[in-house]
């Protein structure tokens, strides 16, 4: 079985025993793929690749201007490759087990205040074509400021996790897995309105025809191959809202109002493991980077407007 086979089989079982995602397979999928042609470039497979030549493939991405996180993401695919490799009697050994990576370097998220995020939402009756389009974008906005999920698993909202008004709502994360996030009330009310526009649509009309359709699963039915509401239209949506509430567009992004909901939490005092439970991180060290945000907005506060910090 050469490299290649061996990458295939190790994706497969990330797949179906580990539960995977489906984008973080695809990413497994590249980098394997470039370091398997940079063995076969050197007459290597996986069975005879030593720490040495790991190192040196590392040192040529360095060398062809990867970035560090790059590198990092591949050596951590190595990682898992190697040490499946051992599991799978296809090595005596793990030589990428010692290796140490290059680290990322820590970028804090982008945040907006409190006061930006409500001019956002105070924006919505501005966009939009239809009183359908505006009651759907403000129970977008409203969900996804409410509680910080991912843009891809807002936009495939099924429909069926919204009905009977509820107060949670159960959301499928990466690698299926499932959480429960609260609703504010505002997000409730955005919800309930946008429902019964929905539900009621007439045959006829587009929304009609989207909920007839392929879109009879989804929130928010869109003409998409999918059937739901795509991330380029979501993303469009915040700059368009963005503009409308005066604020750089290049600032907001659905990340973005993620990284300010989880912020403002913290802001008010909220448990650093709940929130990663909220936002679906597997580690808390993920979730630890807001305490960091928090941390140089204070600063920023003292030295901008204490009085002695200008002596």
């Amino acid at each position: 079985m050469n490299t290649l086979a061996r990458i295939s089989a190790f994706l497969d079982a990330q797949a179906a025993e580990a539960g995977a995602a489906r984008n973080t397979i695809l990413a497994y999928g590249r980098d394997l793929r470039d370091f398997a042609e940079w063995l076969t470039g050197r007459g290597l497979t996986l069975e005879t690749v030593s720490r040495d030549d790991i190192t040196a493939y590392l040192a040529a991405c360095d060398a062809d201007g990867l970035s560090r996180a790059t590198r990092a993401r591949r050596l951590s695919a190595i990682r898992q490759l190697t040490r499946f490799a051992l599991e799978e009697g296809w090595r005596e050994d793990d030589p990428a087990i010692r290796i140490a990576g290059p680290g990322k370097a820590q970028r804090l998220p982008k945040v907006l205040s409190q006061t930006e995020v409500t001019s956002l939402l105070d924006a919505v009756p501005q966009t939009g074509r239809t009183d359908a389009d505006r009651a759907r974008n403000r129970c977008l906005i409203e969900l996804l400021y409410a509680t910080g999920m991912r843009v891809s698993e807002l936009v495939s909202l099924p429909v069926a996790a919204t009905r009977g008004d509820p107060q949670l709502l159960l959301i499928r994360g990466k690698g299926g897995k499932e959480r429960m996030v609260p609703l504010s009330l505002p997000a409730q009310s955005a919800l309930r309105d946008w429902l019964a526009i929905r539900d009621h649509a007439l045959k006829d009309s587009p929304l009609g025809r989207l909920v007839a359709g392929k879109g009879a699963r989804f929130l928010f039915p869109a003409a998409s191959k999918a059937g739901h509401m795509v991330r380029k239209s979501m993303n469009d949506l915040i700059r368009e809202l963005a503009l409308a509430a005066g604020i750089d567009p290049a600032r907001v992004t659905p990340h973005v109002i993620r990284h300010a909901f989880a912020t403002h939490l913290l802001e008010g005092g909220a448990d650093l493991r709940a929130i990663q439970t909220l936002l679906g991180h597997a580690d808390l060290s993920t979730t630890e980077i807001y305490t960091h945000v928090l941390d140089a907005r204070m600063r920023d506060l003292v030295l901008n407007h204490h009085p002695l910090a200008r002596v």
